[in-house]
Order: structure tokens, then sequence, then C-alpha cells
């Protein structure tokens, strides 16, 4: 059992305070429960804006076969993993890494979503800028697996930026890659059972080499899959013994720093600087229970609400007293702090992912 209390966190932080990610902005923002508490005030324009429209959407999209394809492909005896050795082949040859190469986004009308996206009555927008399959959908500087340079080869959050600013909406980014490290441990995984069982799964063979004559040459397949450090041990011979190993190790919802993998969290915490930088969005959702990594992830929230307050006040005119009103969130709210969020989202979970849900006639309410 995973400890989220606010007391952690502040621990965390204070343990590795001289391990800072990056030079802290000026201002009173600072990576210190209390003090983000203090200057933290819900913004006018969220609590006014009763819809918001996520554009929850990625590489999964390409098998259409619901949310958490990456991770559910690599469980044998799942639908998902029927659903792929039937579709794509088996996952020891065919792996999440091939189906982001078949995501084109050539139909992607972002126009024609705002149109029907404010018809609704939508009054900010939201683009997820990366899943926990670890794809960066914005021009990253410190990640080299993102749609620039794989898949659809354009900035999805840039698209959606440009876009929903040009019509006075507000924008909103959702991160929720901190979960990768484990979410990814199933792909170095094997099938317990059957005529291939022990043959590991595309992540464990993989290396930057494979990558000849590929659309993903040049780039390390191990940095998307984040490394093994929760793989199945060899010897696990049975469906049941497997998914007991996975529900005890990577399907827990890990909050903390990966402890043979620091580098994962300081990459991840290079990242979301970046997204913020680059786009300076108005809202920023964390995919977390508690704030990721610890002391990043405070460190993250700061520079969030630095960045805005700075925005605010450059646009107020330099007034040094301009309200400090930025929307920083997770599903309720930032961790266990005391951050108001008075409309939680609404989602539509796997309909959007999952075309038979999606087609399927439902009664109205």
């Amino acid at each position: 059992m995973m400890d989220f209390s606010r007391r952690s966190v502040l621990a965390g932080a204070a343990a590795m305070a001289g391990c800072a990610t990056a030079p802290k902005a000026p201002g009173p923002f600072e990576a210190n429960w209390d003090l983000l508490i203090s200057h933290y005030r819900t913004p006018d324009w969220f609590a006014d804006a009763k819809l918001g429209i996520w554009a929850h959407w990625g590489p999964q999209c390409v098998p259409e076969f619901g949310d958490w394809y990456g991770r559910l492909m690599y469980i044998q005896g799942s639908p998902f993993y029927e659903h792929h050795v039937a579709t794509y082949g088996h996952p020891s040859e065919v792996g999440f890494i091939d189906l982001i190469g078949r995501w084109r986004a050539e139909a992607f009308e972002p126009e024609a979503l705002l149109d029907l996206y404010q018809a609704a009555g939508a009054k900010f927008i939201v683009s997820m800028a990366n899943h926990h399959d670890n794809v960066d959908m914005f021009a990253s500087a410190h990640h080299d697996w993102n749609t620039t340079r794989i898949g659809p080869m354009r900035d999805i959050v840039g698209i959606w930026e440009r876009a929903a600013r040009a019509r006075g909406l507000r924008f909103g980014v959702s991160n929720h890659a901190a979960h990768a490290w484990h979410w990814w441990q199933t792909a170095y995984g094997y099938d317990a059972m059957g005529p291939r069982a022990g043959v590991r799964y595309d992540a464990a063979r993989l290396t930057r080499a494979d990558g000849a004559g590929k659309y993903w040459q040049g780039l390390d397949p191990q940095v998307l899959y984040t490394g093994a450090t929760m793989a199945p041990p060899d010897g696990i011979d049975s469906i049941a013994a497997m998914n007991a190993f996975h529900d005890a190790n990577s399907g827990q919802w890990i909050e903390t720093i990966p402890p043979n993998n620091h580098a994962f969290a300081r990459s991840w915490a290079l990242r979301q600087r970046d997204l913020i930088d680059r786009y300076k969005p108005d809202y920023c959702y964390f995919d977390n229970y508690a704030l990721p990594l610890e002391h990043y992830g405070l460190e993250a929230t700061a520079h969030l609400l630095q960045r805005r307050a700075q925005l605010a006040r450059r646009n107020a005119g330099g007034d040094r007293q301009a309200p400090r009103r930025i929307a920083a969130a997770r599903h309720c709210g930032i961790g266990r702090a005391r951050f108001p969020h008075r409309y939680p989202r609404r989602g539509l979970a796997n309909l959007h992912l999952h075309r038979r849900l999606a087609l399927q006639p439902r009664p109205l309410p």
C-alpha cells in the first residue's frame, strides 16, 4: 500500500531539495505545499466554464479496442491479447511499437471538432500530451518518441493549442506519462502457457539496432518501453500466476520514483517543464492519485503556477498584484492538498477508443 499523505510528499521533497530539476523561477510559487496553497485560488474562468472537452487521443486508437490497449495486449488470456494475436500477430513479434507506426492521424480535423465542441457549449479544450504508452504528442525537446518524429509527424498539442486560442477558448493539457515505467512492464513478460510459453514479448528483445529500415530508425525502444524493472521472472507456468504477479507488482498505481530508474523521473520532469513553457496552458491535469514522482511532481506544479502567474502579470501590464489564478488539477484536486476543484472531469471512458462500444446503439436516458 502506497503512502500518499501530504506528509509523505513533503518528506520526499525535503529529502531531495538539493536535487532540483531546474533553476527555480522567481516569485512566490515554490515546491512547498504550504506556499502553493497560500498563493492559489481557483480562477474565475474555470469556475464559470461549466463544460470542457478533453481530446484523449493517441496511438491506441489504431486497434480501436479500448483504453490501456498497450498494457493489456501483453497479458495472455485478456480480450486485448486475444484480439491482438488474431488481428496483428503474437506480441513477441508484433508489439505496440508497431502499432504506433500505423498511426497517421490523416483524418484529424481540429477545426471541425472545435465547431462541434463549441456548439455543445465547451469553454475550454484539453489535449492529451502523452498517455501511459510514453509517446509525447508534442514537439518534445527531451523525448525522441514524440509525434513530430513518429506516427502523425505533427505537433498534435500545438495544433490544438493554436486552434483553441484563435477561438478565444481556454486551453489545457493532460500528462499521464509518470506511470509509463510500471505500466509497460507487461511488455517484458511472456506467455505462461501454450506453444510460445516462455518466449518474451518484443520489449524484452528490441534494441536501437533493430530499428534499421523501420519508422523508428535511430530511436531506442527501451526509452519507449522504459526498461525492465518489474518484469516477470522465468518459470511462471499458469495464466493465473502471471496475472497475480502483474497485479502485485506493476499493476499497482505507483506514484513514487522508480527505485531502479531515477533517470525516468528526471526525464519526466524535463518533459513536463518543456510542455508548460512551450504551450503555456491554462490548465494541467496529472493522471495521478497524488502528485507524480515525489518531489518532481511538486516542482512541476510550482513551475506551472509560477509560469501562469508571470503570464498574468505580463498581460496586466506588469502589475505585481495581478491575481494569481491558475487551474491545476488531478482527478478532483492536486494530490491530497487543499486545492479547490469544484468541477471534476467527466469522461466517456472507452467510447472514443473502442469501435464496438462507440457504434453500439444505446437507449436515451
